[in-house]
């Protein structure tokens, strides 16, 4: 009985994990889409770039600079100085001076029903001088002058209300940034595969576009004021559908960020990361729950035959199941270098096939601590 249910546990397992790797996840490794603006520079629609900021006048004194080298000529960069203590403000007046461009709002407290970023940008966005906003992070720098142009295309010239984009950690020596890149990928993997199937079901601030006036018709953050986190996530996985959403696949259309470099800081921000899903509609947590528990399935089964045959001295068996997973670890492999390869035009780490093994503690272990802390807090 026992036998027959660790074969049960690893058939179930490998077989929901090859759909999600070839005909799910392949959408992205294999996709040929990328974003190509059409329209002439003379009519190009104007956009706000925003960006709420907390305490990050290093952050800023590098980003604001680099927005301004765009290649695109209708466009202004509204910062939200949330609550800041630093040289921010000081900063903000400064650069203003050398661009023209550049807008700023004070926020000096936040309402005590309201979370902090959301409020943030509801004021930015309500302020904002344009209808297309695209949204990224203080610690994040596009990856070319192209990403205004491109991040914002299917908004301005293919009537979408969405345009979701990719946003990747700076490359650091080290597991721990090893492990980074890999949860990136994998998490990328699921909002733009999906994404791409139309159904979207999730974004990362760090690179989202959508109209001012969605926004506002929508009443903002409505039902999420509560919810830490989830201006992006949680915002496009209420309204967003294969309609309304287009992905936006292209390297020059990403931002990079900077990685979190102790393992301390990373587990707070992924605690708020994952705390976020426990909002999702029920169909959006299935499509990341049947994969994360035919993924343990998969392990567990295989594992578990592993030792059974192994004490058995069954090495026939043993050499069955050691070559389903090994083919499992190659298919893994592929997949992942291949969609790293389209999302960031990159490779990604030659450890994968030991990340993936490794997702299976972090999953479970994190999921289950985020799902119920109560102690999620942005700035």
């Amino acid at each position: 009985m026992g036998l027959f249910l660790l074969w049960l546990l690893f058939g179930i397992g490998i077989s929901i994990q090859v759909v999600y790797l070839l005909f799910i996840f392949g959408k992205t490794a294999f996709s040929s889409t990328k974003t190509n603006s059409s329209v002439s520079d003379k009519n190009l629609e104007g956009v706000t770039v925003l960006v709420a900021a907390h305490n990050e006048f290093q952050n800023l004194k590098v980003l604001i600079p680099k927005l301004f080298e765009q290649d695109y000529e209708s466009f202004d960069v509204m910062i939200v100085n949330d609550r800041s203590t630093d040289r921010t403000k000081r900063l903000l007046e400064e650069m203003m001076a050398i661009y023209p461009k550049l807008r700023s709002v004070t926020i000096k407290y936040t309402p005590n029903h309201v979370t902090s970023k959301k409020y943030a940008l509801t004021l930015g966005i309500k302020v904002a001088k344009h209808d297309v906003i695209l949204l990224t992070d203080a610690d994040c720098i596009p990856d070319s002058d192209q990403w205004i142009r491109k991040m914002t295309a299917p908004v301005r010239e293919e009537q979408k209300t969405f345009a979701i984009g990719f946003s990747g950690y700076a490359q650091k020596s080290g597991f721990l940034n090893n492990w980074i890149q890999f949860e990136t990928i994998l998490t990328a993997l699921f909002y733009i595969s999906f994404g791409l199937w139309k159904k979207p079901f999730m974004a990362v601030g760090r690179n989202l576009c959508y109209r001012k006036s969605f926004f506002m018709e929508a009443k903002a953050f409505k039902g999420l004021w509560h919810i830490q986190g989830g201006d992006d996530d949680l915002f496009v996985n209420q309204y967003a559908n294969g309609k309304n959403a287009a992905i936006v696949l292209d390297p020059a259309a990403n931002t990079t960020s900077i990685p979190k470099e102790n393992r301390k800081d990373y587990l707070i921000q992924k605690k708020r990361h994952l705390h976020a899903g426990k909002y999702y509609a029920s169909e959006d947590k299935q499509k990341i729950g049947f994969f994360s528990f035919s993924h343990a399935l998969f392990w567990i089964g295989g594992i578990g035959l592993l030792i059974y045959f192994g004490l058995a001295q069954s090495w026939e068996h043993f050499l069955v199941v050691f070559g389903i997973i090994l083919l499992r670890s190659i298919l893994v492999t592929i997949i992942f270098d291949k969609a790293s390869k389209k999302i960031q035009g990159s490779n990604t780490s030659k450890t994968i096939w030991l990340l993936d093994f490794l997702y299976l503690g972090y999953f479970w272990i994190l999921g289950t601590i985020s799902h119920q802390s109560k102690d999620i807090q942005w700035k």
